[in-house]
């Protein structure tokens, strides 16, 4: 790993004024060129943050990250990690500043991921950890000479070392998973790792999953999400345990709510307070299944030592996630999802109302509080990619510029917010992304983008597929139709039981909505998505014969085949029940499929090869469907990709095949 160290070239951030380029569009090449920014650490003493790259290596055809730093005044951005063929990433200061650790992926394409060690002296990074298994998640002790760490059992003896590999045997109920492909008996344990001794302790033997590391803050105990009772992959009810950290010891529960006391799998849900007494996490509202799918995570405060737990935002009916405490341990920060925009909130432990600290409307994707209360975010808008900054009184301060030089030679789609009312008069948001320099006087050919999930939104942040469709000429409107988050738990469980009803006359009041307002051409409509948002474009098309061009990228049509062939068993027993119980409830939501005779629109067909999430099957029974019945149809399958790509070649050529599909039926 070749590593630049801190003593490598500063960019200072120019302040003269020049004479700007003319601007101009957004271009395919310029897709290749955006970097994206995560995960802002702030140092101990204040005065850098350490923040993660990620961008496109073409001559490898990979995408890559790299770690890097800004110091807290903005001047100086220093690349930490110049390694094109390997990836890193969670960048962690030791409490006592003199460490900078990492996950890296060096070592061969089969080689685990592990823990990577910079002094902060200088020199070049170090291997820290050699486990076997891959580490998924770290933490540093209080006192920086330990680590927590989450790590996988070994892969099977012989795996992608023989010729020939072993029989692949399956006796679990939940058996596969996307990017991971079929789940055996390996699991994801706690280990404390001694750095000076370089020595790794197993803490959680046996056959759970454990993740979300955290120490309390007397380095004595280590607080974890895990998964126990009966079979885990027949329930969601994670709880909040913790233990000694030294082998041997009984970890204890600290939760006993049988929902999920948990959160989204790419963030810590955990954080001690700084007595270490109380311990603030994040939980479903209710254990029901409807909560666990449709609902949001809401803030927890729980004593360490038990006991029944605090919910101060149970009333507010949004996502809340993120939990960080105040360096006196008197409030906790948040983030709060709300109606297009996420920002960050505290509320005072002992109780109160929530305070926000931004504006609306803005995304910030993660934050960090440092020890003397000052806050990093990475956060973005409709024009502007993530980027770091400081938050200060109410205001962002630029730390970082990854974006800012391609930014500042385009010219980019006006994005602002839009709402109107569905057909049963339901109140509905939506992003809309309209040409640079539109002509207001003309109606323009509309592209309908529909978000996966469902329960997810469309919100202000930079939207890659929205300006490189709007450059060339399309109002784009990306609608948060009943299913999405953002609007409170009753907007997101509406669809339940009956997908593709609600969601389709959101989508089509969006475009009516555009068509009344003069903006959208009722002749020269399109409408794709991916994910949700490919089965919901399946759904439209076949409810409404509007459109002239969709594309459905790894969608699903026919939910008997989604059956035992995906990774979502537990969502399709716990809302429609095992198919041999209740066939009619399967037949309903495979509307698509069953009537795809009613489907006239030229549809483009898109997957992933290796997709576990929504399986490549689907999107060929809905091609060969169409084909056998004479429509413009067509389906592109991507060698070796999951349901998120990664190849930055097929990235690219899935964008181009988006705009050429849409101008050769919208712009004829």
């Amino acid at each position: 790993m070749k590593l630049l160290g801190w003593t490598a070239v500063l960019w200072a951030v120019s302040t003269a004024a020049a004479d700007p380029p003319p601007k101009r569009r957004l271009a395919l090449d310029d897709l290749d060129r955006l970097r994206q920014v995560s995960d802002a650490r702030i140092s101990p003493d204040g005065g850098w943050v350490a923040y993660v790259v990620e961008s496109a290596n073409l001559e490898q055809d990979e995408r890559t990250s790299d770690v890097w730093m800004a110091s807290w005044d903005g001047r100086r951005q220093l690349q930490l990690t110049h390694t094109p063929k390997q990836s890193e990433s969670a960048p962690r200061w030791s409490p006592d500043g003199l460490w900078l650790a990492m996950l890296a992926d060096r070592g061969g394409e089969d080689a685990p991921t592990q823990v990577w060690l910079m002094s902060r002296a200088g020199g070049e990074a170090q291997q820290l950890t050699a486990l076997e298994g891959e580490v998924s998640e770290f933490a540093w002790s209080p006192d920086s000479r330990r680590l927590a760490l989450i790590a996988a059992d070994p892969p099977e003896a012989g795996k992608g070392k023989k010729p020939a590999r072993p029989p692949i045997v399956i006796d679990r109920y939940q058996f596969k998973q996307d990017e991971i492909g079929y789940l055996g008996t390996r699991r994801s344990h706690l280990y404390v790792f001694d750095v000076e001794s370089r020595r790794a302790e197993l803490i959680t033997p046996g056959t759970s999953d454990e993740r979300f590391p955290a120490w309390s803050p007397d380095g004595t105990r280590i607080a974890f999400v895990s998964k126990r009772g009966g079979d885990p992959d027949r329930h969601w009810n994670w709880d909040v345990f913790v233990i000694e950290a030294k082998p041997g010891a009984t970890p204890r529960a600290v939760t006993t709510f049988e929902g999920d006391d948990s959160g989204p799998d790419f963030e810590s849900p955990l954080a001690f307070s700084p007595d270490g007494a109380t311990l603030a996490y994040v939980r479903a509202v209710d254990a029901g299944w409807e909560q666990r799918f449709y609902g949001g995570p809401t803030l927890g405060l729980v004593a360490v030592a038990g006991g029944d737990p605090k919910l101060p935002l149970l009333g507010l009916d949004r996502q809340v996630r993120q939990p960080r405490w105040s360096p006196d341990g008197r409030s906790v920060y948040y983030l709060l999802e709300d109606d297009r925009s996420v920002i960050p909130a505290r509320i005072a432990a002992a109780g109160g109302p929530p305070e926000r600290l931004l504006r609306l409307p803005i995304v910030v994707q993660d934050f960090d509080v440092g020890r003397d209360g000052r806050i990093a975010v990475t956060a973005g808008r409709g024009q502007q990619p993530f980027e770091v900054y400081a938050l200060e009184a109410g205001a962002l301060r630029p730390l970082s510029s990854q974006n800012t030089a391609l930014l500042a030679s385009l010219e980019l789609g006006a994005v602002r917010e839009m709402d109107f009312n569905s057909a049963d008069g339901t109140r509905i948001g939506a992003m809309l992304t309209t040409p640079p320099e539109m002509d207001a006087s003309r109606r323009h050919p509309t592209i309908a983008l529909i978000h996966g999930g469902p329960v997810s939104q469309d919100q202000n942040e930079f939207d890659a597929r929205a300006q490189w469709l709007a450059a060339n000429g399309y109002v784009v409107v990306r609608p948060n139709y009943r299913g999405s988050s953002g609007r409170g738990f009753a907007f997101s469980r509406a669809i339940a039981h009956d997908w593709g009803h609600l969601e389709v006359q959101d989508v089509l009041a969006a475009v009516d909505a555009l068509v009344a307002r003069g903006l959208a051409d009722p002749g020269r409509l399109g409408i794709g998505g991916w994910s949700y948002g490919a089965m919901t474009t399946n759904y439209t098309i076949a409810s409404d014969t509007r459109f002239k061009a969709a594309i459905a990228g790894a969608g699903i049509a026919n939910q008997i085949t989604g059956y035992g062939t995906d990774e979502y068993v537990t969502w399709w027993e716990s809302e429609l029940g095992p198919p041999w119980k209740g066939i009619d409830a399967y037949l309903k939501v495979s509307y698509p499929f069953f009537h795809a005779d009613r489907i006239v629109t030229p549809t483009l067909f898109m997957c992933g090869e290796q997709d576990f999430n929504v399986p490549l099957v689907n999107s060929e029974q809905m091609y060969q469907a169409l084909r056998s019945l004479g429509r413009d149809t067509q389906l592109v399958i991507y060698p070796d990709e999951h349901h998120v790509f990664t190849r930055p070649s097929h990235l690219r050529d899935r964008e181009r095949r988006w705009l050429e599909w849409f101008d050769s039926h919208l712009k004829q």
